[in-house]
C-alpha cells in the first residue's frame, strides 16, 4: 500500500514524501524545524556488541539518531543491521547504512525489509568505499545498482509496496530515506539534486572543516531550492591525535584547510584533544548560523560528543513523543 503523503509549504524543509506521521524521532525533530543531531557508530571486527553499547550509552541523551556504518573502508565488520538492533535495545534510534558495493538487489531488498521490520526507521544509501581501500582487495565488488538506482528502488518499495521484480509485498516498510554527499566535489549540488529527485529526504555531508567553503556550496543548494526539499545535515568531527589528523587528511573527499591544520599542530600534544573538541564546537556553532542547515552529524568518540555539544551551546535532547514507527505503511491517516 502506498504511503499516505502531503506536500509541505513555506519555509519548512520538504522531503519528497511526507507521511501523516513521522518515521521516527529524527524525522520528527527535523519536521518540527528543530536543529537535529546525529552521531556515528562503527561496528567492531568481531562477534560482540560491547563497543556499540558503550557508544549508545554515552550519546543516548544527546542525539536524535546514530548512523551505523556498513563495511566502512571496505572492511569486514559486524553488519550494520545487527548493530542497529543493539542500539534499539539501548533506546537509541538507529540509521542503518546500505552500500551498493557488497550486495545485489535481492540482498539489499531483503536486508531493508528485515531492518525496518525489526524497528529501524531510518536508512542511509550510498555507493560504498572502493574495495582497494580495504583489507581484502581481492574481494569482488557487486554494484548491481548505483546509488540513484538504490534510492529509487527503496522509495518504490516503501511508497508502492512493490519490489524491483514487480512483485507486490504483503506489507510495505516505512523508512526515512537518507543519502551522503561531498560538498567540496565538482558538481556536488547537481548530484544532490539528482538524489533528491530519486527520493532522498535527508543528506549527511562529508566532513566540514572549512565553513566558508561549505557556505558557498550551501548557496548553490539554496539557489536550487534543495534545502526546502531535503534536510541538510553537515558532518563535523574531531582530530584529537596526530594519527587521527593524518587519517582525516587521507580520506577521499575530506578538505582540511591549512589554517585548521596549523591550529591543531600548533598546540602541545597533551592539549590537542581539547583543541580539537573546541574547533569542532566552533564549527557546529557556525553551521547553526548557516541558512538551510537543518542539523549536524557529529563523528566523534562517544565520550567526546557531549563535550563538543556543550561547548557549542547545545544541551541534552528534549524528549519527543513520536507515534510508534510500524514496519507497515498501513494505518496512516
Amino acid at each position: 500500500m502506498a504511503e499516505s503523503a502531503h506536500h509541505s509549504s513555506g519555509d519548512q524543509p520538504a522531503a519528497n514524501t511526507f507521511p501523516t506521521r513521522p518515521y521516527g524521532r529524527l524525522h520528527q525533530r527535523l519536521a518540527n524545524g528543530e536543529f537535529a543531531i546525529t552521531a556515528e557508530a562503527v561496528p567492531p571486527r568481531g562477534a560482540d556488541l560491547d563497543s556499540i553499547r558503550r557508544v549508545a550509552r554515552s550519546v543516548r541523551d544527546w542525539v536524535d539518531a546514530v548512523n551505523v556504518t556498513d563495511g566502512q573502508s571496505a572492511e569486514v565488520r559486524l553488519p550494520s543491521w545487527a548493530a542497529c538492533i543493539c542500539l534499539l535495545q539501548e533506546q537509541v534510534e538507529p540509521v542503518v547504512q546500505f552500500t551498493c558495493r557488497d550486495r545485489n538487489r535481492i540482498a539489499l531488498q531483503s536486508d531493508l525489509l528485515g531492518a525496518v521490520a525489526l524497528g529501524v526507521p531510518n536508512v542511509s544509501l550510498m555507493t560504498g568505499d572502493a574495495i582497494h581501500l580495504g583489507d581484502d582487495p581481492d574481494a569482488k565488488p557487486v554494484f548491481d545498482l548505483d546509488t540513484l538506482g538504490l534510492i529509487r528502488m527503496v522509495c518504490r518499495i516503501r511508497d508502492q509496496g512493490v519490489l524491483a521484480s514487480g512483485r507486490e509485498l504483503t506489507r510495505a516498510p516505512r523508512c526515512f530515506v537518507g543519502v551522503v554527499e561531498d560538498p567540496f566535489a565538482p558538481d556536488s549540488a547537481s548530484r544532490l539534486e539528482a538524489k533528491i529527485e530519486a527520493g532522498a529526504q535527508f543528506v549527511q555531508t562529508q566532513f566540514v572543516f572549512d565553513v566558508d567553503r561549505f557556505g558557498q556550496w550551501m548557496k548553490q543548494v539554496r539557489d536550487r531550492g534543495l534545502e526546502k526539499r531535503c534536510y541538510i545535515l553537515a558532518s563535523v568531527g574531531t582530530a584529537r591525535t596526530p594519527s587521527a589528523l593524518e587519517h582525516l587528511k587521507s580520506l577521499p573527499g575530506v578538505y582540511l584547510p591549512e589554517a585548521v591544520e596549523r591550529r591543531l599542530r600548533g598546540v602541545p600534544s597533551d592539549q590537542l584533544e581539547s583543541e580539537a573538541i573546541s574547533l569542532c564546537a566552533e564549527t557546529v556553532q557556525a553551521l547553526r548560523e548557516t541558512a538551510g542547515v537543518a542539523g549536524v552529524h557529529v563523528v566523534a568518540a562517544g565520550a567526546e560528543l557531549p563535550e563538543v555539544l556543550k561547548r557549542a551551546g547545545i544541551g541534552r535532547r528534549t524528549p519527543l513523543v513520536v507515534s510508534s514507527a510500524s514496519s507497515s505503511s498501513e494505518g496512516d491517516a
